[in-house]
């Protein structure tokens, strides 16, 4: 039988990350357009205006007020979305994107609340005084895709907060042989000025075995990051091949903790 979930608000339920500062709106239909359809949160032909906050017993309709930006250059953006009863909240773009697909909570054992939505993660009652708004010009059309800036990464151990993606095979060529290994999205460098790195993945070590781990877990740990894009697996089943590039890799984590 089909589990209808509540849609109406419930304040006492719902976990709010409300913007620190100001955050930036948009400044016409044309700026919002461009901005949800490189989210990934639109497509083309449609510019959607409403998009599902989905929890393991609730979901509810929230629209986009507007967005932060952080990162060395400003590349990287955290949402504000606004619930139906005038609250505020922060999310990633990609934690957004994956609440609209039906099957999202259905297979993790987390919530989306328990999940970091921001660099720094903190339950809190809505602000009595909105944030202010300020704008922005929309950017110049260009003919030309903007390549994403390289990242430039830490030497020394630093310290993570990340998500289990998956398991994969990658294929040893010294070996000759598959390797298990744990796919991590999200993956923030924490630090003065957070790093999101995206996706990056570490050897299946005795170490993390210990965890057992499972995908959608959330968690926190130290170890060093480097460039290094992972090898496919060989022969691997489906469900061991990872469909989205992992061009970095996380060496020897420690101080591993569960969220």
């Amino acid at each position: 039988m089909a589990i209808t979930l509540p849609h109406i608000e419930d304040s006492s339920l719902t976990g709010y990350v409300p913007p620190k500062e100001d955050y930036i709106t948009f400044i016409d239909e044309s700026h919002y357009g461009e901005k949800v359809r490189e989210w990934g949160l639109s497509s083309t032909k449609e510019v959607k205006r409403e998009f599902w906050y989905k929890d393991k017993t609730y979901q509810r309709l929230v629209t986009i007020k507007g967005y932060e930006e952080f990162g060395v250059t400003g590349q990287f953006n955290t949402l504000v979305v606004e619930f139906q009863d005038g609250n505020l909240t922060c999310i990633f773009p990609d934690f957004l994107k994956d609440m609209q697909s039906p099957n999202f909570g259905k297979e993790t054992k987390g919530s989306p609340d328990e999940e970091t939505v921001k660099p720094v993660r903190a339950k809190a009652a809505p602000a009595k005084t909105p944030p202010k708004e300020k704008t922005v010009n929309a950017p110049a059309p260009s003919s030309k895709k903007d390549k994403a800036p390289k990242l430039e990464l830490p030497e020394e151990k630093v310290h993570f907060t990340a998500r289990v993606k998956q398991f994969a095979l990658s294929y040893n060529h010294f070996k000759e042989e598959n390797e298990e290994v744990v796919i991590l999205e999200h993956v923030i460098i924490q630090q003065d000025e957070p790093i999101e790195a995206g996706i990056a993945w570490c050897s299946y070590s005795k170490t993390l075995k210990k965890f057992e781990l499972s995908p959608g877990e959330s968690l926190s740990f130290d170890g060093k990051i480097v460039a290094k894009t992972l090898p496919k697996g060989k022969d691997a089943e489906e469900e061991f091949i990872l469909d989205v590039p992992a061009k970095y890799k996380i060496n020897n984590p420690s101080k591993i903790v569960k969220d």
